[in-house]
């Protein structure tokens, strides 16, 4: 059943839920979804409804156009989008291709419903598990010395892909700052570790020097400071006195592969909402 989905949050005050509800159904939208959640520290309110597209009275584009007021009026920031869409995805790799090998089999057996216009590594070890699937691959080295360039190069194909999204599939450079202010809220990471402990390089080794009984992975939007943006979804495994640091590498990376596949799937269903540095997650 093709649906419409209608993202919402706004600063909280009573009768929302009633006004918004009640403006689907004046113009014939009849609900098969509805969460809704409010945050009484922050004095914010988030929805998620999700509206048969049947019986709608107009198109999209009015629909839009009529909802315009009332999010005005409720100072909210909104999307409203067909449910069946297609967001464009970009997949970030470098040498290590477990993540980027699950996002292809999820996206070739139709598990997950996006298309991915290329593939960019600053390595070439991905390319051809990339190309049997006939995907461009895209292979723009980072020096030290030339990292503005390189990311020139890379935010200019993001560009050219006309990427809704793009995922950092453990692509190990760090997105500048100019990029990550351009694209708020659609740059995905996958962290191989529990963050916000062991933030940077070598977490699993720094793991293993600590004792740690539990690992796991994150991930998160990708922000200015460093392994800080509002997280989207964890998953941890136990580890025990015996395991090694490959060991916590092997278990770790099964963390990576699920944490990443949910967050995506969420993120591409509208079902993550962003408020400062935390995310509101209406779980399938």
């Amino acid at each position: 059943m093709p649906n419409t989905i209608l993202k919402l949050s706004c600063p909280d005050h009573v009768g929302l839920l009633s006004r918004i509800s009640g403006w689907v159904a004046h113009h014939g939208g009849n609900l098969v979804e509805v969460h809704q959640f409010t945050d009484p520290e922050a004095g914010w309110f988030f929805a998620r409804m999700e509206i048969d597209t049947h019986t709608l009275h107009e198109d999209l584009p009015t629909l839009r156009e009529q909802f315009e007021p009332l999010a005005t009026e409720l100072k909210a920031v909104w999307t409203l989008r067909p449910a069946e869409a297609r967001p464009r995805v970009v997949v970030m790799v470098s040498k290590l291709g477990h993540c980027l090998a699950d996002l292809l089999w999820r996206w070739r057996s139709g598990e997950l419903a996006f298309d991915i216009p290329c593939v960019i590594g600053n390595h070439d070890d991905c390319r051809k598990m990339v190309e049997r699937e006939g995907i461009p691959f895209h292979c723009i080295q980072v020096p030290s010395d030339q990292k503005e360039r390189a990311f020139k190069k890379i935010a200019t194909l993001w560009h050219e892909a006309r990427a809704d999204s793009v995922v950092l599939a453990r692509y190990m450079q760090v997105v500048p700052p100019n990029l990550c202010a351009a694209w708020p809220g659609r740059i995905i990471n996958i962290h191989h570790s529990f963050l916000p402990s062991f933030v940077g390089a070598n977490p699993y080794q720094r793991a293993h020097d600590r004792g740690v009984k539990l690992i796991g992975a994150t991930c998160h939007y990708v922000t200015e400071e460093l392994d800080a943006g509002p997280i989207i979804d964890q998953e941890v495994i136990r580890v025990e006195h015996f395991h090694t640091v490959p060991d916590l590498v092997r278990l770790g990376r099964d963390c990576e592969r699920i944490a990443l596949a949910r967050s995506l799937r969420w993120h591409l269903a509208d079902r993550i909402l962003i408020h400062g540095g935390k995310t509101v997650v209406f779980r399938d």
